[in-house]
């Protein structure tokens, strides 16, 4: 037996070198040569270029070059198409993706128009104000709904309309579900996101070595080596000249899978064309424009159910904003609508969404990638059926979740990841009720409230479930080393953003080798490392890469014994791996040294075998045939200010299934970081864009997140469905802990409000203390405030 690793709270590897800040970061790489970049950017949502004057900026000293699209000669062209659609019958996708600079019209205010590199930023930033941008302003596309109208501005001229895309998926006969049902109920649903706000922002260093004939990019993203493969097609060069380093990253949350940016295509172009580093680090304010974001859905859906409040049906048509351009594809819309159906037996569903292009900076995944949408439409769509019938939130969804003999569960839909939606595992009605007892649903609602509000206190509760699609392909890879010190190396070329991975895969390794996880050394995101692999993202790096990591380590253990077999002329059988020994059972004083072995491993003379491969080094790749469905309940008692309307959350119940766990202290990280995401995005988070497309929140003064005092301790409970379709067992939890955040607060509030508005319904997020009084007290917008039925 090897040492029990696998499943331990060990405290994280990596953390020891981020506090005593030994760990790099992008813009600690410097050179004495070093050139640094700053943006000319289009101050308008929408307009024609006329000219962009650049002779001033040229001419101040410390100005190396200026350049607009018109430079860029052919070099210039649009990004590529980064996720294709999947194959759903009949769907419709107009593309246009993102260009480097600006030319003949911006597109969302922020959009490149020049770029000015200079010999400090600060130069770089004062040449900025010499440009003189000439832009004939256009009438924006801004409000979602009216950018579909067939008579709204264009935002690319060479299409009819608006629309990026049409895609309709159904499965079952919902008309015939709906005439069936005792019930319809139904109601206009508006969910906005936001701005990931990293701690970290974006950036990118270019260096290109003459010596060397190699190019060596350190960037802030989460897809190194797809970006690596990238940058050499552009740039003419052979993939082995172009390293990609993507070290330690403050926080991705999704806009770092986003490649090809402006920047990403600029900077180590320039810095070929000028011989020397190039440095561009992103400010806050710039990344609420430069970085992607995610933002509103609009839907009209409709939940038909029999007597007993079972769903027969449900019904959705909803508008995605893709803004400006549409990079990544239809990823987020589909998610929503393979997302909504939740942890449900949904008979019948008829779904179909366009995706509309506005004035407005680019939307790509963002933690929850649309999932979050969906599961908001579904759920809210619940309680008005449950208040229709008079059945508590928990009895509704106990009559409809999916029980462990339904799976795997096919819908019929197809995915993200261009396969059938299938969930593999799961065990809905143990984590229901689990979630319900932790958070003491039916003791609260028929003591605890009753006195509460007899208090004048406006108390409520609210429990919503969710699904996650995670784990999708289409590979990675590891490559695992036994080292002649004993130390055993790990490369794979997945990005690390916070999740944990030199924790997490270290585990995985050092179970099968038999050895402590502190003897295990794990590199990721370095393309000299490791060469193929696809990123971080879609809650994918346990599952993909860790099974990648799991799959090479039991090669080097089988490679292990084997040759320890043959020194100790023992059969296989009978030996152990402990404690960074190769041992005979048994017989202690039979043992040897994993790094002794190493040495063995690779002569320096004689002869060998034929056949025989040097070293105990394995590489392997893990790609599953479809993603796996992490699951779970969130549950919470919250309070509201009948003055100021402030929420104070009193308690946080998480009920989570992710598979087989292996290290709960990082998932609890990870659980929790999900929701003060979540938080942030149902009661903080906002952003404002006017009429005229201009973002009047850019800046951490008035775009607000969630602090400390605003984020409660969560109360987390887990239970493990092993997925059957790794070897590992495992389920991704990178976004679990923000998807059902937003649908959670509105049920919760909704509750809490019901002595002020007895028929309220809360059909969008975020809110706010002030949408909460425009809500009670019936001013402001109503359109997103109430449902219907039938």
């Amino acid at each position: 037996m090897s040492t029990r690793v696998f499943g331990e709270p060990i405290r994280r590897l990596e953390d020891p070198r981020l506090l005593k800040g030994k760990a790099l970061f992008v813009d600690d790489v410097d050179f004495p040569d070093l050139l640094h970049v700053a943006f000319v950017r289009s101050s308008f949502a929408h307009g024609k270029i006329r000219s962009v004057d650049v002779d001033a900026a040229r001419a101040r000293d410390g100005v190396v070059a200026v350049m607009t699209a018109e430079d860029l000669g052919d070099y210039w062209s649009p990004g590529p198409l980064l996720v294709p659609p999947p194959p759903i019958k009949d769907i419709e996708f107009n593309n246009r993706t993102q260009v480097p600079l600006a030319k003949g019209k911006v597109r969302h205010v922020g959009e490149p128009v020049a770029i000015i590199v200079a010999e400090s930023r600060y130069l770089a930033e004062d040449a900025r104000d010499d440009v003189f941008v000439d832009i004939e302003p256009l009438d924006p596309a801004v409000d979602l709904e009216a950018s579909a109208a067939a008579d709204a501005p264009k935002v690319h001229d060479d299409l009819a309309s608006n629309v990026a895309a049409r895609v309709r998926q159904d499965k079952g006969d919902y008309e015939k579900a709906k005439a069936a049902a005792a019930h319809v109920v139904s109601g206009r649903f508006f969910y906005d996101h936001g701005a990931s706000a990293p701690m970290e922002n974006r950036g990118i260093v270019a260096r290109w070595d003459d010596r060397s004939d190699r190019l060596t990019v350190w960037d802030t993203t989460q897809a190194p080596i797809p970006l690596r493969s990238g940058l050499a097609g552009l740039l003419g060069l052979a993939e082995a000249q172009v390293r990609v380093v993507a070290p330690f990253i403050g926080g991705g949350f999704g806009p770092k899978i986003m490649m090809f940016y402006p920047d990403e295509v600029l900077i180590p172009w320039l810095a070929l064309k000028l011989g020397r580093p190039v440095k561009w680090i992103e400010d806050r304010e710039e990344s609420f424009f430069s970085t992607t974001q995610e933002r509103s859905q609009i839907h009209h859906a409709e939940m038909a159910i029999d007597e007993e409040g079972r769903i027969l049906g449900v019904k959705d048509h909803f508008l995605h904003d893709t803004g400006a351009y549409a990079p990544y594809g239809l990823t987020v819309p589909i998610n929503s609508q393979c997302t909504l159906l939740g942890c449900y037996r949904v008979p019948a569903y008829s779904s179909s969404f366009e995706a509309i292009y506005t004035n407005l900076p680019i939307v790509t995944p963002f933690r929850g990638a649309g999932r979050q949408h969906g599961v908001f439409v579904m759920e809210r769509l619940l309680d008005l059926a449950a208040a229709k019938l008079g059945i508590d939130p928990v009895g509704i969804r106990r009559r409809n979740v999916l029980t462990p003999e339904e799976f795997p569960h096919k819908h019929g839909l197809i995915y993200q990841d261009f396969t059938e939606l299938e969930y593999d595992s799961g065990n809905y009605p143990e984590a229901l009720e689990k979630a319900a007892t932790e958070i003491g649903f039916a003791t609260f609602r028929s003591n605890e409230q009753p006195q509460m509000r007899a208090d004048g206190r406006l108390v409520g509760i609210g429990l919503v479930t969710y699904v996650e699609g995670t784990g999708i392909g289409p590979y990675e890879g590891a490559r695992v080393t036994l080292e002649s010190d004993g130390t055993v190396n790990v490369a794979t070329g997945v990005g690390t953003q916070g999740q944990g991975h030199f924790t997490s895969f270290a585990q995985v390794v050092a179970e099968q080798l038999g050895v402590e996880v502190a003897k295990v050394r794990v590199t990721t995101g370095d393309t000299d490392q490791f060469h193929w692999g696809t990123g971080t993202f879609a809650s994918r790096g346990a599952v993909v890469a860790g099974n990648a990591c799991h799959a090479a380590a039991l090669e080097v253990r089988r490679k292990i014994l084997d040759l320890a077999s043959q020194q100790f002329e023992a059969a296989v059988e009978d030996l152990e791996l402990l404690d960074g020994e190769v041992r005979v059972k048994g017989v202690p004083d039979r043992a040897m040294t994993l790094g002794e072995l190493a040495v063995l491993a690779n002569p320096m003379r004689g002869a060998v075998i034929p056949g025989t491969e040097p070293g105990l080094e394995s590489s392997r790749y893990f790609g599953p045939d479809r993603g796996t469905t992490a699951s779970g309940v969130h549950a919470m008692i919250v309070e509201v200010d009948p003055a100021t309307f402030e929420v104070e959350i009193k308690r946080y119940v998480v009920v989570h299934d992710c598979g087989i766990v292996i290290n709960p202290l990082i998932l609890e990280g990870q659980i929790v970081g999900g929701v003060a995401q979540g938080i942030g995005n149902a009661f903080y988070e906002k952003l404002a864009f006017d009429e005229d497309g201009q973002l009047l929140n850019a800046s951490f003064m008035d775009y607000l997140l969630p602090t400390s005092t605003d984020v409660p301790k969560i109360e987390s409970h887990h239970i493990e469905t092993p997925s059957p379709l790794n070897p590992l067992g495992v389920k991704g939890a990178g976004e679990a802990g923000a998807i059902p955040v937003g649908a959670l607060f509105a049920q919760a509030i909704e509750d809490a409000l019901r002595p002020l508005v007895p028929d309220l319904t809360i059909a969008e997020i975020p809110l706010s203390p002030d949408r909460l009084f425009e809500l009670v007290h019936g001013t402001g917008s109503d359109e997103n405030s109430g449902g219907g039925s039938q």
